[in-house]
């Protein structure tokens, strides 16, 4: 039945609202980037990000990076990490596409097929939802060609793959593979604790069907820094190598994260849906941003911005194509990150520095 709410008796609440049960905090964005369209601002994106060093010690922040965010597909990287642990060896080609949201090219989606084939699985097992390709010129030549959406061209295939086998190697059952209470996934929490260096409180259920746990933007930070700056040998190098090394299996041709790691070499960088953007730095120092509305067009201008105040060459940078601002076809305007001011206090459009 409807709801009341306190503007008074017989008022009718969206059933939405039943998840907002007072208990959950809304986080303190700040303002980041702007989209101004012929001298005039139009569109403003909150949002929140942290930047640490290779211990993990906060070099810079804004907005309210100590909320819980879902990492979404950001958090690859660390289940990537978790099933090296537990035994699987891929070719780092595959181990790239195995962190992946790749964008259903060829490449793609036969990596996916050999993780499986390399452990005796075919596409049968896969429980991830079927999808067209995520790339644009992807998806249309998927189509073109009479595609339909299968497991394999949905862009976390590789994942899906890489934990079957994983299951395969260690005798798990490969039935029920994404729940909870599953080992694997019992395993991925463990190891997501780890990185992140925080206990784990709320989890949900990513697009794909896989566990997603709340982290802080600090946690992730924190676990791009180990990622970022481990040992030689550790699965965690192996995942930064692999992702560094095959950018194009990360994310695709014309792919944003795909192009920073190309023009930064040994930088691993890993969006998430939801307006998430994580990126490690060869010297272990790491960054992650949330934008608050979910909006995906406004998390790279502030990551290039950010790298560029982190140090990183601007000129390698400039080459990075942000979304673009047209009117009638042609660019009439442009995302801008708007300033911020140093201070102790967390007033809104402030950056701080530790």
């Amino acid at each position: 039945m409807p709801g009341t709410d306190a503007a008074g008796p017989g008022t009718t609440t969206h059933p939405a609202a039943a998840w907002l049960d007072g208990a959950l905090r809304v986080p303190r964005h700040v303002p980041l980037v702007a989209q101004v369209r012929s001298g005039m601002v139009e569109s403003v994106h909150y949002g929140s990000y942290i930047a640490v060093d290779a211990d993990g010690g906060t070099l810079r922040s804004a907005g309210d990076p100590g909320a819980l965010y879902y990492p979404r597909s950001s958090l690859k990287p660390l289940q990537a990490v978790s099933m090296l642990r537990a035994g699987l060896d891929l070719p780092a080609p595959l181990l790239a596409l195995a962190a992946a949201s790749h964008s259903g090219a060829a490449v793609h989606v036969d990596g996916a097929q050999e993780i499986l084939a390399r452990h005796g699985l075919d596409a049968s097992a896969m429980a991830n939802q079927p999808d067209l390709p995520y790339g644009t010129a992807e998806r249309e030549a998927w189509l073109r060609a009479g595609g339909v959406p299968t497991v394999l061209a949905q862009n976390c295939s590789g994942k899906h793959a890489a934990m079957l086998a994983t299951c395969a190697l260690n005798g798990w059952p490969l039935a029920g593979y994404l729940e909870p209470h599953h080992p694997l996934q019992r395993l991925v929490h463990d190891v997501v604790e780890e990185l992140a260096g925080e206990r784990l409180t709320h989890a949900s259920t990513d697009g794909c069907g896989t566990p997603v746990y709340a982290v802080t933007l600090a946690g992730m930070a924190r676990a791009y820094a180990a990622i970022a700056g481990a040992a030689p040998g550790s699965a965690e190098a192996r995942v930064a190598a692999a992702m560094a090394s095959f950018p194009e299996n990360v994310a695709g041709e014309g792919r944003d994260v795909t192009a920073l790691m190309r023009a930064v070499p040994g930088l691993l960088a890993k969006d998430g849906f939801e307006g998430i953007q994580a990126v490690g730095l060869p010297d272990g120092r790491a960054l992650v941003v949330k934008i608050a509305d979910g909006g995906d067009r406004a998390r790279m201008p502030i990551t290039l911005e950010l790298l560029r105040r982190l140090g990183v060459d601007a000129a390698a940078l400039a080459g990075i194509a942000t979304a673009p601002v047209l009117g009638g076809g042609h660019p009439v305007g442009a995302l801008v990150v708007l300033p911020h001011t140093n201070g102790p206090t967390a007033h809104l459009g402030e950056e701080h520095h530790d």
